[in-house]
């Protein structure tokens, strides 16, 4: 569960459940589901609900713990990424960025994208500016021990790939890939694996999208 001020706001705005569904355009249940945090508060609900209550949508994220600070464990990558440096304080929800699922699955150790983000993180800074940028969970060990299971990957879905770089593929039947990239044929792709080694190819008809991993956080 994932705790959320919609209920404080809410009994501020002197609005019962159904009240508030009614302007949002969704019914009492579902509020109460988001008030629980049963159901995910993602940056469209933050939208509709702030504008209802009329407050900010980052109003409804928990208030900041006082405990202090402590280092980032983003750090940089093997083959020539940028240190990704601090996140960035979540203060606002363009300050976040999605962190989205996976499911291992298949004789190369593929992966299956969840429906939707899981949860939401604070913005590092390898993606201050970067529009749709996200961060996916490492599943499996296929790339041990450059990328090791349950370290979450930061992505750039803009920045081209270079030989060397970790990519996170995304085949036109929805399989995910999360290897190096070694080289791009004018039919194929070509991706390193580490664990069992492995160079694999793909024909380029076959992948929808190649983004780039710039950070990680360790598990």
């Amino acid at each position: 569960m994932m705790s959320n001020r919609l209920r404080e706001f809410r009994d501020l705005a002197g609005l019962s459940m159904q009240a508030l569904a009614n302007r949002v355009g969704t019914t009492a249940p579902q509020i109460n589901k988001l008030e629980k945090g049963e159901r995910r508060l993602t940056l469209d609900w933050m939208t509709r609900l702030a504008e209802a209550l009329g407050i900010e949508p980052k109003d409804l994220l928990p208030l900041p713990s006082r405990a202090p600070p402590t280092a980032s464990q983003d750090r940089p990558l093997l083959g020539g990424e940028a240190a990704p440096g601090p996140p960035v304080p979540a203060r606002d929800p363009r300050d976040l960025i999605p962190v989205r699922s996976a499911a291992r699955g298949g004789d190369e150790q593929e992966m299956f994208l969840e429906d939707g983000p899981i949860d939401y993180i604070a913005r590092p800074h390898s993606l201050l500016h970067v529009r749709d940028a996200y961060s996916i969970y490492m599943i499996g060990d296929s790339m041990t021990p450059r990328f090791r299971p349950g370290q979450l990957l930061h992505i750039n879905p803009y920045k081209p790939p270079q030989a060397g770089t970790g990519v996170v593929v995304t085949k036109t039947d929805n399989v995910v890939l999360i290897k190096e990239f070694v080289r791009r044929s004018a039919t194929m792709l070509y991706l390193k694996q580490y664990y069992p080694a492995a160079e694999l190819k793909y024909p380029l008809n076959e992948i929808r999208d190649i983004h780039i991993v710039v950070g990680l956080d360790e598990p």
